[in-house]
């Protein structure tokens, strides 16, 4: 795997010198898939920078909310959407409202992974990609859980290997076979271009199929090239992926930036919230009938802090929310049991305290789609976890 993919983006750098166009691409992001057995799809989406669960699902009923922020997360007075009578959706995710409503979203408050205290962005994503418990050092962190679950699912295999760009996610790296794909850059390539590409590589078979893959990419997906601004990469990105998954591959994982909201967070996290409703949305479009087959998780390293900070933003904290959305989630309904923000409630009397491990939620949902065994998911796919009753988030 390693050696056809740094020989294909050895293809994609000296395509450019030939003739190629290279089109800037701003999406901060690589995108992974694997091919699997069976028809239900999995997409993990990380939200990289510590999201506000407070401010993107306002629990607006806890009066303790109003006294700890006085700008962030008003509730519905301010805009936000009221989704049961406590809880209130970020009014930049209106355009997600109908999949509330139709039982295709649903989130899970006060969750986290076991990583504690330090909240570095750095180690926090090492921890939520690896999958593993905060008693191994940073540093033998290695492979992500996506991977781990590849290795023990009988018929998983890789579809035909993509990288355009450099950067690889942690999630789905391992010794199982897997697509990736990073779209810092798309590429296009001119009918001359692909000609005299096929007939100087004809006799070299790598080469020569890492050149199809290239055209293919811009065949398949013109909607890169005509990406403009931050949501509509976001589109183009779940766009792509809905290409794939529509085909062989059952398991895509992808990364948005752009979550840190140490100060301006009211319009920080909106630009963000466009971006990550562009993407799902995107998946639902372009999925089509497998949409009904599909359960997508969007989970973060870690949470913000229940007070704001005097630059209108909030700063590294613990807790934070899950969301989930698709048409093989039971969702219109929130997940997890609420903490609460009085006295004595807050992690560290500063955070939203965690009461469920973000890995438990994947772990059900892996259960429920690939009949992945409990034994399995504790021990090896993410040791130490205690999955815990069975919060039944598949429909």
């Amino acid at each position: 795997m390693s050696k056809l993919i740094m020989d294909r983006r050895l293809f994609l750098k000296s395509a450019a010198l030939i003739g190629c166009s290279e089109a800037a691409h701003p999406l901060m992001s690589s995108m992974t898939f694997a091919a699997l057995p069976g028809d239900n799809r999995l997409v993990v989406i990380i939200l990289r920078g510590a999201m506000d669960g407070l401010d993107v699902i306002q629990p607006y009923g806890d009066p303790m909310l109003r006294k700890l922020r006085s700008k962030l997360s008003l509730g519905p007075q301010n805009g936000a959407i009221d989704l049961d009578g406590f809880y209130a959706l970020h009014p930049n995710l209106k355009p997600l409202l109908p999949l509330w409503q139709a039982g295709e979203m649903a989130f899970a408050q006060a969750v986290s992974t076991p990583y504690r205290d330090k909240r570095s962005h750095f180690d926090g994503q090492d921890v939520l990609e690896a999958g593993t418990g905060n008693d191994l050092p940073v540093d033998r962190r290695i492979g992500g859980w996506l991977n781990r679950l590849l290795q023990a699912i009988p018929g998983a295999q890789a579809e035909t290997a993509y990288s355009v760009g450099v950067e690889q996610m942690k999630i789905l790296s391992g010794t199982a076979k897997h697509l990736s794909w990073a779209p810092q850059a798309s590429l296009s390539l001119s009918p001359q271009s692909q000609m005299l590409l096929e007939h100087i590589y004809h006799d070299d078979p790598l080469f020569r199929d890492a050149a199809r893959d290239a055209a293919q990419i811009g065949a398949d997906n013109p909607m890169i090239d005509r990406a403009q601004g931050p949501a509509a990469d976001a589109h183009a990105l779940g766009a792509f992926a809905a290409t794939r998954l529509n085909g062989e591959s059952r398991i895509a994982a992808f990364s948005i930036a752009g979550w840190d909201t140490h100060a301006a967070q009211e319009a920080v996290l909106g630009r963000a919230l466009d971006r990550l409703s562009a993407a799902i949305l995107a998946l639902r479009d372009g999925l089509g009938a497998n949409w009904r087959r599909t359960t997508v998780l969007a989970m973060t390293e870690f949470g913000r802090t229940v007070r704001e900070n005097g630059s209108a933003g909030t700063d590294h904290g613990t807790g934070g929310v899950m969301l989930m959305a698709g048409g093989a989630i039971r969702g219109g309904r929130a997940y997890g049991d609420w903490p609460g923000l009085g006295e004595g409630q807050l992690y560290a009397d500063r955070d939203l305290m965690p009461t469920r491990d973000v890995r438990a939620y994947a772990g059900w949902a892996m259960r429920g789609l690939f009949d992945t065994s409990p034994d399995l998911l504790e021990k090896t796919i993410f040791p130490g976890l205690d999955l815990g009753a069975d919060p039944g988030i598949l429909a």
